[in-house]
């Protein structure tokens, strides 16, 4: 890490009512060109800000009489015991919000109880993400491909050697988004990224020079090699249409991430949400699908399950949460989506997880 940059250490409670506090407090703690890299999008924002308003196009229909009392958010996903259907999404270099970075990010999420998907970006060693979260705690690893097969194999055993349960090959982040307001701020990374050390230092590096030092031209064959070389399940990560689950599925993978990279990406494109709904249609219950995207609310959380995903990624507020508080501010973001998913879930006369997957949602006929 430079020695010019200096992020909070702040370790507490946080006190919001919403995400939206969250993001208007983190912008007091966060340095002004990281905050800007953190919270924005691509281009003109359309996309961005479709993704939560796109969850209006489905309507929850509250039911009575359904003999319903303290829903229960817990889930069981492949083995492994969740508290909620609500994971960690990858995010690079969360020492932009906080000098513990992943440390205290994974601290959090474990103390949640669920799973923390580490990013190949991360502004903390894996070694250093296993030790803060524990042996026992769930932990994914997103991958971004190097052009030098060496390097991706090497990562790959790193992240088996520290005890990642499957690889998410990010697949829509070949080149950057057009990102206006990093060009504005001048934003470089002012943290470096130890995991890819080997092809990208971070330090000093635009996020297109970061990007471009990662491997471009991705095809099935990158699956099939990623399948090969591992033992771990692998999930694409930016699927939005019926053919590219098709595309990915044939290669070899054995989940899929519906995801628009949170609006960072291509502007003008789809909201996350209404591609879930197409996404899940063509998988067919042939693979679990994880969401993320515009997720701000715990009745965001509801639809999405309802909608076909098996697991519900959240991001920004989390990274935001983490300014503010550190461990016990993750921890607290976490408790805030499954508070309102609770809440949903008693609204919506659905008891368990397994009766959200199988709710039916509404048209919303007024737009």
């Amino acid at each position: 890490m430079t020695q010019e940059y200096v992020a909070g250490t702040r370790e507490g409670h946080v006190d919001f009512i919403n995400t939206n506090d969250l993001e208007r407090d983190a912008q007091q703690v966060i340095p002004g060109p990281s905050y800007g890299y953190i919270q924005s999008g691509a281009g003109d924002l359309y996309t961005y800000q479709q993704n939560e308003i796109a969850f209006n196009h489905k309507l929850i229909v509250p039911h009575v009489l359904c003999d319903v009392e303290h829903p229960d958010t817990s889930y069981v996903f492949q083995g492994t015991h969740l508290t909620a259907p609500i994971i960690m999404a990858p995010v690079a270099a969360h020492k932009l919000a906080h000098a513990r970075g992943e440390q205290a990010s994974a601290q959090g999420v474990a103390e949640f109880g669920t799973i923390y998907t580490a990013s190949s970006f991360a502004s903390c060693s894996l070694e250093e993400i296993r030790e803060a979260a524990g042996p026992q705690a769930p932990q994914w690893f997103q991958l971004y491909m190097s052009k030098d097969s060496g390097i991706n194999e090497r990562i790959i055993d790193m992240a088996e050697a520290n005890g990642a349960q499957a690889i998410v090959l990010t697949a829509d982040a070949t080149v950057g988004g057009n990102r206006e307001t990093d060009k504005r701020t001048g934003f470089t990374f002012p943290v470096g990224l130890p995991i890819v050390q080997e092809y990208q230092k971070g330090v000093g590096q635009t996020m297109a020079a970061v990007y471009g030092s990662a491997k471009q031209k991705l095809s099935p064959s990158d699956v099939e090699f990623i399948v090969s070389h591992s033992k771990l399940p692998v999930y694409v990560k930016g699927v939005q249409d019926a053919e590219d689950v098709q595309r990915s599925l044939e290669s070899g993978a054995q989940g899929i991430w519906v995801t628009n990279h949170g609006g960072r990406q291509l502007d003008g494109g789809p909201a996350a949400f209404d591609s879930l709904q197409i996404v899940a249609e063509a998988v067919n219950g042939r693979a679990p699908i994880v969401f993320d995207s515009g997720v701000r609310r715990g009745q965001h959380v509801f639809k999405a399950l309802a909608s076909g995903a098996d697991l519900v990624a959240i991001g920004r507020p989390v990274i935001y949460g983490l300014a503010l508080g550190g461990a016990t501010g993750t921890r607290q973001v976490f408790e805030f989506f499954k508070k309102e998913l609770e809440m949903v879930m008693q609204l919506a006369g659905t008891q368990t997880i397994d009766d959200v997957h199988h709710t039916k949602l509404r048209n919303n006929l007024y737009i």
